[in-house]
């Protein structure tokens, strides 16, 4: 337990694993087929336990659940829409309850910082939820002054059933974003949680059972990506489907929902956000940022700055201190204190890093810090910095999604504008700058879903999130992501005379 921070508790050293089945209609099944799958934790390579293999025919039974649970007329489809957010809080209210051993499963399961998840993303999850929460009853349309007699309205009704595939990364935290809006809007939703880390959603399905919403609302469905997560994206009784993951299976989504029943989508993928530092800015701030910004949880997260624009003037004392901050890094198992930086989520995750670590040294990058394995134990990477990185290299491009750390060199305001934008994705950007008119031309030029000035991964509840071009479609969060979990219906009643 770190010194500066005595509140956080340890990490509970006896957590059983008793959630690892099917959740539908609010009860617990095996898979059809009777298969089970291994869930490892990535710092030990040690199975932790055997999860429940969903496949269509789980994807079938709980989808029948969901339509059942959103029929006219059924317990969830009367219910006011404030004892929805009355549900949602009290959800909140189980999640703080049992924080430390969530906080615990998603360290052993996912290989994230104890002290970070405890600290800050379960806040998170409690501080969303309790957002949509409060959102339940504010959800509606509006009378419309339309021309001839009559009264026209318009009613935002939820979309109906609810595929919800998310990502590992972020496996609790991602749960609560889909969930938390869909619910608060009314739908009800089928959840295939990553393969590699289904123990925290698992274990939230009793805490929604726990706190009272009834059966078939939420169903949750362990399985693999091209089995159940494909039964979802193409099953003709699934109304929408929300995905955050890769761009190439967002893409398989896609098509899929198109093939089908033209189902909604929205997708939260990949990114290469750049980060700018111009001359101007405080650099011990900016370093610190631009650090966290990409070596936050292994570099494992959407939005992580791995395209970072220097100045020329300034550029050599930046990658000074960036190699000095990043050989502050203390690796070792995610449970233990002090550790800032723990494993890749699995071994496939970890080669894919070291591929493209290795692609920087033969494209002639140079090397600054890390650069390989580290350990014999566990999928762990050294924290890297490269330096002289042209925009043509593998790792200027590619999304690499571990602790690697890319700096560039600019000249001019147009040129990095340019050379920021050359990209397919176009989820996240940073600026730094102590200049006001330089960081709204700037931030107004980015082709990105979300801006940070002077600082970076500040994504509070209240804010719409999402990317531009091939970092997906629609929102999450804020009054944005609600909407799109609604259909806008339009009424309109004649009347024998109309006034103003």
């Amino acid at each position: 337990m770190s010194s500066a921070k005595p509140d956080i508790p340890a990490p509970l050293d006896n957590v059983k694993y008793q959630y690892t089945k099917i959740f539908i209609n609010n009860e617990w099944h095996d898979a059809v087929s009777g298969k089970t799958f291994p869930v490892f934790n990535p710092a030990t390579e040690e199975e932790i336990c055997q999860v429940a293999e969903g496949d269509k025919a789980d994807v079938d039974k709980a989808v029948k659940a969901a339509r059942q649970a959103f029929q006219i007329g059924s317990p969830w489809r009367t219910m006011d829409a404030s004892e929805r957010g009355r549900l949602l809080f009290k959800l909140a209210n189980l999640i703080e309850r049992d924080r430390l051993v969530l906080a615990t499963i998603e360290s052993i399961n996912g290989g994230k910082l104890f002290s970070n998840t405890y600290m800050m993303e379960l806040e998170i999850c409690i501080k969303t939820l309790r957002y949509c929460a409060g959102w339940a009853d504010k959800i509606h349309g509006s009378t419309i002054p339309s021309d001839g007699n009559l009264f026209t309205y318009t009613r935002r009704e939820p979309i109906g059933v609810c595929g919800q595939i998310i990502p590992w990364n972020a496996p609790l935290l991602m749960f609560i974003w889909k969930t938390g809006q869909a619910l608060s809007c009314g739908n009800t939703v089928v959840i295939k949680p990553a393969e590699q880390t289904p123990l925290t959603a698992l274990y939230m399905a009793s805490l929604i059972k726990e706190a009272g919403f009834p059966p078939g609302v939420v169903n949750i469905v362990p399985g693999y990506g091209p089995t159940a997560g494909a039964a979802i994206s193409s099953h003709m009784d699934v109304d929408k489907v929300a995905f955050t993951g890769s761009t190439e299976v967002g893409q398989l989504i896609k098509e899929a929902a198109g093939k089908s029943n033209l189902k909604r989508v929205t997708l939260e993928l990949g990114g290469k956000s750049p980060c700018i530092v111009f001359a101007d800015a405080d650099l011990d701030s900016a370093v610190e940022f631009a650090h966290h910004g990409v070596f936050s949880h292994q570099g494992q997260i959407c939005v992580a700055a791995s395209r970072l624009f220097v100045e020329e003037t300034i550029y050599d004392e930046f990658v000074r201190r960036s190699v000095e901050r990043t050989k502050k890094c203390v690796l070792g198992n995610p449970l233990n204190p002090g550790i800032t930086q723990g494993p890749q989520v699995d071994k496939e995750q970890h080669n894919k890093v070291l591929d493209l670590i290795e692609s920087g040294k033969k494209e002639g990058a140079k090397l600054e810090c890390g650069g390989g394995r580290w350990g014999n134990k566990g999928y762990f990477v050294q924290p890297t910095v490269f330096s002289n990185v042209t925009d043509e290299m593998r790792i200027a491009k590619e999304e690499i999604f571990g602790p690697v750390q890319q700096i560039m060199k600019f000249k001019t305001v147009d040129e990095v504008i340019k050379r920021a934008n050359n990209t397919s994705y176009g989820l996240a950007a940073g600026i730094f700058t102590k200049d006001l008119d330089k960081a709204l031309t700037v931030s107004s030029a980015l082709q990105a879903g979300v801006v940070w000035v002077n600082c970076y991964l500040m994504l509070p509840s209240q804010c719409p999130f999402g990317g531009f071009k091939m970092s997906g479609n629609g929102r999450e969060l804020g009054e944005y992501g609600l909407h799109e979990y609604t259909e806008v219906k339009t009424v309109a009643i004649k009347i024998s005379e109309k006034n103003s």
